[in-house]
């Protein structure tokens, strides 16, 4: 299976205990959490969604907690008055989003995918790092304090609770789309891809949209019209939720036309666009990033 490797992402899956540093506490994570009035609602949302043993048990976890202040403003977006009001279906895949399944200090993290402990299409939900200015998650959660060392793994304190990403989200996280984006977002394609999908996204990153732009002699999406841009995006679409492990050699069907995809001596589509990372996990969809803008006939 191929990784992500696209600018240091890569995707954790394994459950490798950290050894180069002592754990500092006998507490495990749930046990942290119930003990630091900061995270009151985490332990009500933890027990209400059946993980407080999981979290208290064996295992190697790295988990960005939400402190009360981002558990509140997340009851104002969503409307509700708190935890008793969200069920434990609701909670268990928001809370499991801020689980990886491995011991990660924040000197161990780089900008990039990992996969995490939320369930979705048959797999893991990835979550984005960006180390380039402190740590964030999902492009505008900080970390506002790092490694707190446990019993069964490691805590990093976060200001706002994430909630699963579509693929649009997934998109709009990772600097490299930007303009995939904007093109997703003028060609009026977003709220379709937000839906349930499932989708499967071939995403051209900045540099294959710039390399068309100069191609097709524009400046940027500005001089693309909405008429232009909705079939050249379709291109990239196809349904269902295809890993890079399902990916067969041949005709596939987009949501417009057909690509070929070969899988020697590397990963391509149309034998001139590489697939340069693969399975970026959503809830209602995978992408798999290549390096040239696909155009159909």
């Amino acid at each position: 299976m191929l990784l992500i490797s696209i600018m240091g992402n890569s995707v954790v899956t394994s459950c490798k205990k950290d050894t180069t540093t002592v754990a500092s506490t006998s507490q495990t994570v749930t046990q942290y959490v119930e003990s630091n009035d900061n995270f009151s609602i985490l332990s009500q949302a933890l027990t209400k969604a059946n993980l407080a043993n999981v979290l208290n048990g064996s295992g190697n976890f790295t988990v960005f907690a939400p402190d009360n202040d981002a558990f509140n403003a997340l009851f104002k977006q969503l409307g509700v008055n708190g935890i008793a009001d969200l069920s434990a279906e609701t909670l268990a895949p928001i809370l499991l989003y801020h689980v990886l399944g491995e011991e990660k200090k924040a000197s161990m993290l780089s900008t990039g995918y990992y996969a995490t402990l939320s369930p979705a299409q048959g797999n893991y939900l990835s979550i984005y790092f960006s180390t380039s200015s402190g740590v964030t998650v999902d492009k505008d959660s900080k970390v506002l304090k790092t490694d707190v060392d446990v019993k069964n793994g490691v805590i990093h304190v976060i200001d706002k609770v994430l909630l699963p990403p579509t693929v649009v989200d997934q998109a709009t996280y990772n600097g490299n789309f930007s303009i995939l984006v904007q093109a997703v977002v003028k060609a009026g394609l977003a709220e379709t891809l937000s839906g349930p999908g499932p989708f499967t996204i071939f995403a051209p990153t900045d540099a294959a949209f710039q390399a068309l732009f100069t191609q097709l002699g524009v400046s940027g999406i500005s001089d693309l019209t909405a008429a232009q841009l909705i079939p050249i995006l379709k291109y990239h679409v196809v349904s269902g939720n295809i890993r890079s492990t399902q990916l067969m050699e041949g005709s596939v069907t987009t949501l417009n036309g057909t690509i070929n995809i070969t899988l020697s001596p590397s990963p391509a589509i149309n034998g001139n666009t590489n697939i340069v990372a693969t399975d970026v996990q959503a809830s209602n969809g995978v992408i798999h990033v290549i390096d040239k803008v696909l155009l159909p006939k």
